[in-house]
C-alpha cells in the first residue's frame, strides 16, 4: 500500500470540522455537496475541490444517494463522500427531507456551525468534516464509489482517531474549536484509512488504476509519476526504478493499465493541466513547467493533440 499513500500525499489534503448536528427522531434532511467557498470559510486558502465526510458520535443514520440502496451508519462509523455528491440522510428515509443548509445556525464565539433538529425523539449526534485539497482531481476519486464507510474502532489508528474526536466533540460542545492542525490530521488519517481499506478489500483480479496501485511494479511506477510529475520520465528510467528491463517493465504496465507508462504519463500531465487552467489564474507558461513540460510550445502541441484546441482557447471556453 506505500504507491498508494504516496499518492495520496500528491493531494496535499487538508481540513476539520465544520458542522455539529443534532437530530431527534424522525428527520430526515438532504445535504448538498460542500463547495470551496463554505470551507473556505474555514481555511486560510480557498481549496480546490472537497471531499466531506460525517462522523457518527452518538446514535444511528440511514443514507441514501439517488438510485442506491440505503446505507445504515452507526455510532463510532465514519462515511467519506470522495466525490462530493448530494444525499438523503435520516431516522426515516420515507419522510420528506428537510433541505440541510436550511436548518444551519452560523458559529458563534469561536465554534462551528450547527444544526439542531427533529421531532424530539431519540439522538444522534453527527459531525461534519471536510478535506480540501489545491490539487486538482486526481484518478484516484473517479475510481472510489460514492461513500466508503470506515469503523474508527479498526484499524492501527484506531485508538488516536477515536480520542480526537472525542476533543473535537468536546471542543465543539464548549464553543471553541482551538486545535486546526490535529483536525486536519485527523480528516486526513480517515480518508487515507477509508481508501486503504476499500482498496484491500477489493478483488486481487481487479484491473485499471487502483490495480496498478495494487501490483509492487506498477504501483513504484504510478507513485514516481504522480509525486514527481515534473522530472523528466523515460521508459527506461521508470523501468530501472522499478528493476525490471525496459521491456518487461512496457509490457507489465501495459497488461494492468491498458495503456503504455509514457501515454499514460502524457495523459495525466494533459489533466493536471487542464485543471489547472480552469481553477487558477496561473499564466499557461507556469502550468506548463508544473505540469513537466519544458517548453511552453511543446506544451501547446501536447494539449491540442490531446483536447483538440490549444490551452488558452479551452481555458477561455471552460473557465
Amino acid at each position: 500500500m506505500n504507491a498508494l499513500l504516496d499518492v495520496l500525499r500528491t493531494m496535499r489534503l487538508t481540513g476539520g470540522v465544520f458542522l455539529d448536528c443534532e437530530f431527534t427522531a424522525p428527520w430526515c434532511v438532504t445535504a448538498s455537496s460542500v463547495g470551496p467557498d463554505e470551507v473556505g470559510l474555514v481555511m486560510s486558502t480557498m481549496p480546490v475541490s472537497v471531499i466531506a465526510y460525517h462522523y457518527i458520535v452518538e446514535g444511528s443514520i440511514n443514507l441514501r444517494f439517488d438510485g442506491d440502496e440505503p446505507v445504515q451508519v452507526k455510532a463510532g462509523e465514519i462515511v467519506v463522500f470522495p466525490s462530493n455528491e448530494r444525499h438523503v440522510l435520516g431516522s426515516d428515509l420515507d419522510i420528506a427531507p428537510v433541505t440541510a443548509k436550511s436548518l444551519v445556525t452560523p458559529p458563534q464565539d469561536g465554534g462551528v456551525a450547527r444544526i439542531v433538529h427533529g421531532g424530539g425523539g431519540e439522538l444522534t449526534h453527527v459531525m461534519c468534516g471536510f478535506l480540501g485539497t489545491d490539487t486538482p482531481k486526481d484518478p484516484l476519486i473517479g475510481f472510489l464509489p460514492n461513500v466508503l464507510k470506515l469503523d474508527v474502532s479498526k484499524g492501527i489508528s484506531a485508538d488516536w482517531i477515536q480520542s480526537s474526536f472525542r476533543f473535537a466533540t468536546q471542543e465543539t460542545a464548549s464553543g471553541r474549536l482551538g486545535s486546526p492542525s490535529v483536525l486536519a490530521r485527523l480528516a486526513e488519517c480517515l480518508f487515507m484509512e477509508a481508501v486503504r481499506g476499500y482498496v484491500a478489500a477489493m478483488p486481487e483480479e481487479q484491473r485499471g488504476w487502483i490495480g496498478g496501485l495494487r501490483d509492487p511494479v506498477v504501483g513504484r511506477a504510478l507513485a514516481l509519476l504522480h509525486t514527481h510529475r515534473d522530472h523528466p520520465w523515460s521508459a527506461e528510467e521508470l523501468a530501472r526504478a522499478a528493476g525490471l528491463s525496459r521491456s518487461a517493465f512496457a509490457d507489465r504496465f501495459t497488461r494492468v493499465m491498458d495503456q503504455s507508462p509514457m501515454r499514460y504519463l502524457a495523459r495525466q500531465r494533459i489533466h493536471y493541466a487542464a485543471q489547472r487552467l480552469k481553477t487558477s489564474h496561473e499564466s499557461v507558461s507556469s502550468i506548463a513547467y508544473e505540469a513537466g513540460y519544458e517548453s511552453e510550445a511543446a506544451f501547446n502541441r501536447a494539449f491540442k493533440r490531446q483536447l483538440g484546441v490549444p490551452p488558452a482557447v479551452w481555458r477561455t471556453t471552460n473557465s
